[in-house]
């Protein structure tokens, strides 16, 4: 890769101490970065900026500074062009973030001299249906949850899978979730761990109102159908835990595997499994 796009996250005054030696190690070994326009002003070199049409134009990968969350949401916006993403942690550690800052520079000589795979992530397409309309679309890597707000009582779900009745979930609310998605709020709801690799869709209920209820593994191919039936006080739709719309009773909530993947570059050797125990051993530290 010689031309690279870079998104950082803002809040994080790291990321651009990192972000301006990046663009000095690229372009020392002959590579050309860009930034959305409002990374490019914040970095102080406007004349790097190009337009989300651009990107895909003009750039061969991403690389993401910033954590998990900055990287669910670059995903969501240029899985769509096809682009693969090089994750920088700067927070603690996560699941998808592929390198610390530490390795950069040594990442980076692996990105430009083409040493590198990439690992394909399912994502999931969720469409919001209100009286036979569709109002909204989006995409996903990590989950699609309908959850009752703070005040709201129990809230009742409806699901159908390939067009047959499920069951009807008094519930808290309910996730559907892909395997990148099993380490995150499902794991919480009791949801079990997934290679992230394999390609199907969980059904995780949020605190189910009932004895019986338990999380449900479907195939990729499977269609959700989920209607919300009542709602005493406010029930949301949130995508990846970022970007929310509040729902209406009698709303249909649509999730099917997305058309498109993301694309995750992987440098290092590092694996599922020993990033797991990592991760576990600093929640039970209280460090997570």
């Amino acid at each position: 890769m010689k031309s690279l796009a870079l998104v950082l996250n803002p809040e994080k005054q790291r990321a651009f101490t990192i972000a301006h030696e990046l663009i000095g190690c690229v372009e020392k070994m002959g590579g050309k970065v860009y930034l959305a326009a409002s990374y490019a002003v914040l970095l102080g070199c406007p004349e790097r900026g190009i337009s989300p049409e651009e990107m895909g134009e003009k750039v061969e990968g991403v690389v993401v500074i910033g954590g998990d969350g900055t990287l669910l949401a670059t995903a969501r916006e240029v899985a769509p062009l096809g682009l693969p993403l090089l994750g920088v942690n700067v927070g603690q550690l996560g699941f998808l973030t592929e390198i610390e800052a530490p390795d950069l520079r040594e990442a980076l000589h692996k990105l430009m001299h083409n040493s590198y795979r990439i690992e394909e992530r399912m994502m999931l397409h969720t469409a919001v249906v209100r009286e036979g309309r569709v109002l909204e679309e989006y995409i996903c890597l990590n989950d699609a949850v309908i959850a009752k707000g703070a005040f709201a009582r129990v809230i009742h779900l409806e699901a159908w899978v390939d067009g047959q009745y499920l069951d009807t979930y008094p519930a808290d609310g309910l996730i559907i979730a892909t395997p990148t998605g099993s380490t995150a709020y499902s794991l919480s709801a009791g949801g079990p761990l997934v290679v992230p690799d394999l390609e199907l869709i969980l059904l995780t209920p949020i605190c189910p109102h009932t004895l019986y209820s338990r999380p449900l593994i479907l195939p990729a191919a499977s269609s959700v159908r989920v209607k919300l039936l009542s709602s005493p006080g406010e029930v949301t739709l949130t995508l990846d835990g970022q970007h929310g719309l509040s729902l209406q009773p009698g709303d249909e909530v649509l999730v099917k595997r997305a058309e498109v993947k993301t694309r995750l570059v992987k440098i290092n050797d590092r694996n599922f499994f020993g990033i797991l125990r990592e991760k576990m051993k600093k929640e039970d530290r209280g460090i997570g």
